[in-house]
């Protein structure tokens, strides 16, 4: 139990139990003369006559209900009058789980280091044979390169291809495998990728290109189409302000994205505790539109997101539209919006022997 006695008045921390909790909590509750642990928190109540009693529960955010019914209803039980003063504490908890410290924020940006560099070890001939390497042998790579790093990953590492031509054969002549995903020359790969390490999780995605025989460039059109994603960022990131709802933020880089005729998608969310944490929702994958709730939840500073979303492009050549998808890690300090360790601005190029 938290109680706020009002301005200037430290905050008094409580636990209803035997011990204490930490340092930060002293207990406030002997069994021995009062058996009944709900009865010491209604006293602890009618001692105190808070105005407001809020309570981890929410409509809107999971990470802020974390209270069961059994419990809610033992409480609801055991305060009497003070139920009526139960109120949600999402604000609280929200504000709790986003806000990184000044320790947080320092550290961030070598975690998401960490995070590149596997990225780029996985993207390399170090762990691509060409011809022989599937996508999902590539993934299981990095999740074993990241674990013998001591590296927590909190979604197993996901790993696609575009290639020119969107039937061809993929498989070497001969072959056993005969897998769709094996890697090739002329391969556009796309990673999506989060770690955990000190509690703080990362999460990125990053393209390589697989050089054809005689190229040792990415094809111009494909860079065209890369700088529309980056352009998408940039949009994204410069919408960032303090107070302005996560709906805001979308609906206002969507209008400028359709203006400069990108064909894009914008999905970011925060980042921290929690790969996909608490904070605003700035739109979703398949709901390019104001999201109730989680949407109209205002942006404030020290706060870290995923920076996500989506370019589309037709380039010469390829038989389909090729999309660039991107996630960088950001933090907003609020006066600007910076990416924890840079982006990327073009694949990571991979020769073909």
């Amino acid at each position: 139990m938290i109680f706020d006695h009002g301005p200037d008045q430290p905050l008094e921390t409580l636990a209803v139990a035997r011990y204490a909790v930490g340092q930060q909590f002293k207990s406030a509750w002997d069994p021995e003369s009062m058996p009944d642990q709900w009865q010491r928190v209604r006293t602890l109540l009618d001692e105190r006559q808070p105005k407001r009693i809020g309570i981890n529960v929410s409509e809107t955010f999971a990470l802020a209900d974390g209270l069961t019914k059994t419990d809610h209803e033992a409480l609801v039980g055991a305060i009497g009058p003070h139920a009526s003063k139960l109120a949600s504490a999402e604000g609280l908890a929200v504000g709790w789980l986003e806000t990184r410290s000044q320790t947080e924020i320092e550290l961030y940006p070598d975690i998401a280091r960490l995070a590149h560099d596997l990225i780029a070890r996985a993207f390399s001939l170090e762990a691509i044979t060409v011809g022989e390497t599937t996508t999902e042998g590539l993934e299981w790579w990095i999740r074993e390169a990241a674990l013998e790093q001591n590296l927590g990953l909190w979604f197993h590492p996901s790993i696609s291809k575009q290639s020119m031509q969107q039937n061809r054969p993929t498989a070497q002549a001969g072959s056993t495998s005969g897998l769709a995903n094996v890697i090739q020359p002329g391969d556009l790969l796309h990673i999506d990728f989060g770690i955990t390490y000190l509690r703080l999780n990362t999460d990125t995605q990053q393209h390589a290109y697989l050089l054809r025989d005689g190229e040792t460039e990415l094809p111009a059109e494909l860079q065209v189409a890369f700088d529309r994603g980056n352009r998408l960022q940039d949009i994204l990131m410069s919408e960032f302000g303090t107070g302005r709802s996560g709906n805001e933020i979308l609906l206002a880089s969507l209008t400028q994205m359709r203006s400069e005729g990108i064909d894009g998608k914008i999905y970011t969310h925060p980042l921290g505790y929690h790969g996909h944490g608490a904070g605003p929702t700035i739109g979703l994958w398949d709901q390019q539109r104001a999201i109730p709730g989680g949407g109209d939840y205002p942006l404030y500073p020290n706060t870290a997101f995923s920076i996500e979303l989506s370019a589309t492009s037709d380039v010469a050549n390829w038989e389909q539209a090729v999309r660039i998808m991107l996630e960088e890690d950001a933090l907003f300090d609020g006066e600007r919006t910076y990416f924890l360790n840079g982006r990327q601005e073009t694949p990571i190029l991979i020769p073909s022997r």
